[in-house]
């Protein structure tokens, strides 16, 4: 009997260390299958803590070591109010293939930098998250369609197949310079995942994905052959091994793609000046001051002006009243005196642009700076105050490439007029009304809201349904300068009795209405020479300025905002600009009379517009075309300063505009 309890104890005892060894292989196995799916302990391990080990508290990406290959990263994308229930991790794993991210190369100047060229403007095209660090990446107008042929330096490029899952987001934070472009926004039928297709096989120049900081250039590359999206570390895995399988979806329409939901056409908004003229709106000073007077009783002698019929220097047609402008330009010269705040660093301050679209603001920052006749170092001697801020300059500085949002730029500025306005006093004085700001960057009407909202604005987004307020605001002509040394380059045109071709337009199918046009008017009609973009390259260059040199009437229409550069360069070329955008205050509006020398049409008239062309008298058109000649002078930039050109033209709105707006103090 004890023999044979010992013979089974011995038997049990052997039976334990096999299940112990049985047990210990599979964890092993376990582990081991565990480390080939979760390469590199970046994602939901057994052994590797919460989302909090991945995601720092701003919720930046988190990405691999440069010198590493993993095949996946991480993003913790923590649940908000509004997240369905559906999801039980607020972490998502995604396989991404082919991940090459750019970094910005030094350039030796800004003008040089890809998608800035005509109407090539950089722009919003999503609405703001609730949260201001982290935002789902949608396709955009600034992401620019590249040739496919076009090649790259493998270092610059940036490649993505799919990502993942509907708690997954493709996220920037402010600091991140990464940048995706999406192709497409795709769904499944349940709604459990969201698969986020992006270009594959696109090699992008990385002088068009610019960024804040960073400036060398680096590639993290890495390679699967599929694609894994999971809402949780061990279950919902989808798989997106085609991108035909899946249901596409259409991305949702930004603001600068839809009409208008309001329309202000040219005649109201000749009604609205003159109410504005009859009443200011401009706040009430807080306390008195004796160069208030001066302005009211310029006031006095602009309106009671004596009448003058004919100039030697200006052309009556071109101006509402020539009487009160020539009065108020004399008092101008003689009575204006500017202080410009030494305030804010470069290069956002004190760092004009000169070349390319946006240059209006930076050829006005640098002549206005060098000016002595109207600036003044003492500021209780100044009846305005210039902020020499460059919009174009702020968004190259501060924005995050395709993060969607510009609420750090619109802070910026916040932040230095409450600087100016602790520093100073005058600020305070009239909330801001005898301030003034230039700005030709798009953007400018939504960074200058509220905290400079009652200052003088020189815009050339100049839109109305935008927060522009006629005869308080100035409409700045969007002027390309492509070469600083001479502005005026390929300045001028045929006579009329040699411009063969009724009516021109070539350029970007940015925005909802040039692809109406186009859809009337590409290759219907021989005398309507309508295209779409031109070939990139300096023959075609010229052979657009030939086209625009032969043409009666230039079209120009709006693009993604209610501003072309075409209206100035049909003025520098003598055709007669015919513009199309609804809610645009054309250009020094408080002054000129552009029936004299345009034609302004509703956008909702393109499908006659050959019937409308056609049926301008000759001799109504010769009077047009001779307005243009005759308004050229008021749109040029010089290297110095002469009578009536385009910067004194500005200054003299933004002097005009407040003296009709002032509410003085008695």
């Amino acid at each position: 009997m004890v023999s044979m309890f010992q013979y089974f104890h011995e038997l049990c005892y052997m039976g334990n260390r096999r299940l112990l060894f049985l047990l210990g292989v599979l964890a092993v196995d376990y582990l081991l299958f565990q480390s080939i799916l979760v390469p590199n302990g970046n994602g939901y391990a057994p052994w590797s803590s919460g989302p909090e080990k991945y995601a720092p508290l701003d919720y930046k990406v988190s990405f691999p070591s440069l010198h590493s290959r993993p095949k996946y990263f991480t993003i913790w994308n923590p649940p908000s109010a509004n997240v369905s229930g559906l999801f039980d991790s607020s972490a998502s794993v995604a396989t991404v293939e082919n991940v090459h991210i750019p970094v910005v190369l030094d350039e030796a100047e800004l003008g040089k930098i890809k998608g800035v060229h005509n109407d090539e403007k950089n722009g919003l095209g999503l609405e703001r998250n609730n949260s201001n660090d982290v935002l789902e990446v949608e396709t955009d107008r600034n992401v620019h369609s590249l040739p496919e042929e076009k090649n790259v330096g493998k270092d610059d490029s940036l490649e993505l197949d799919s990502v993942g899952s509907r708690n997954f987001k493709v996220v920037l934070a402010k600091g991140s310079k990464v940048d995706f472009s999406m192709k497409q926004f795709l769904e499944t039928n349940e709604g459990t995942s969201t698969i986020f297709q992006v270009v594959k096989n696109k090699n992008m120049d990385s002088k068009e994905h610019y960024g804040v900081g960073g400036h060398t250039s680096h590639s993290i590359t890495s390679s699967t052959n599929t694609t894994r999206v999971g809402n949780s570390p061990q279950k919902n895995v989808f798989l997106a091994p085609n991108n035909n399988t899946a249901a596409s979806i259409p991305r949702r329409k930004m603001r600068c793609e839809m009409p208008p939901k309001s329309r202000t056409l040219i005649q109201e908004m000749n009604q609205i000046l003159v109410r504005r003229r009859a009443s200011s709106r401009a706040m009430r000073p807080r306390w008195p001051s004796k160069l208030d007077l001066q302005i009211v009783a310029a006031r006095l002698e602009i309106e009671h002006a004596s009448t003058v019929t004919h100039d030697k220097q200006l052309y009556a047609p071109l101006f509402r009243n020539l009487s009160m402008f020539k009065r108020s330009y004399e008092l101008m010269e003689r009575t204006l005196k500017v202080y410009i705040y030494q305030d804010g660093n470069k290069p956002i301050f004190h760092q004009p642009i000169m070349k390319g679209l946006y240059a209006s603001e930076g050829w006005f920052m640098k002549l206005m700076e060098e000016n002595k006749q109207f600036v003044v170092k003492d500021p209780s001697k100044a009846h305005l105050f210039y902020m020499p801020f460059s919009s174009r300059m702020l968004e190259y500085s501060l924005y995050v490439r395709n993060s969607h949002n510009r609420t750090n730029l619109r802070q910026y500025l916040k932040d230095y007029t409450d600087k100016i306005s602790a520093k100073y006093p005058f600020f305070n004085r009239t909330g801001g009304a005898d301030h003034f700001l230039v700005a030709c960057h798009d953007w400018a009407p939504y960074e200058t809201r509220h905290h400079m909202e009652y200052c003088i604005k020189a815009l050339c987004n100049a839109d109305v349904t935008q927060g522009f307020k006629i005869g308080r605001d100035v409409s700045l002509p969007e002027a390309y300068v492509r070469s600083t040394r001479n502005p005026q380059k390929d300045l001028g045109g045929n006579p009329p009795h040699r411009r063969p071709i009724l009516a021109f337009y070539a350029g970007n199918m940015h925005g909802y209405l040039r692809r109406i046009l186009l859809k009337h008017w590409k290759d219907r009609d021989p005398d309507m020479k309508i295209f779409g973009p031109m070939p990139p390259g300096v023959a075609s260059k010229m052979n657009y300025i030939q086209h625009m040199k032969n043409s009666k009437f230039c079209i120009c229409p709006k693009g993604y905002e209610v501003n072309s550069p075409r209206v100035v360069e049909a003025i520098f070329y003598e055709c007669v600009p015919v513009i199309i955008s609804d809610n645009f205050v054309p250009p020094f509006f408080e002054v000129l009379n552009w029936d004299a020398f345009s034609l302004i049409l509703a956008e909702k008239d393109i499908p006659n517009l050959k019937q409308i062309l056609a049926s301008v008298p000759e001799e109504q058109y010769l009077k047009l075309q001779l307005g243009v000649r005759k308004v050229q002078k008021h749109f040029f930039w010089h290297l110095k300063p002469v009578k009536y050109d385009l910067f004194h033209m500005t200054l003299h709105s933004i002097w005009y505009n407040r003296v009709f707006q002032i509410n003085v103090r008695r």
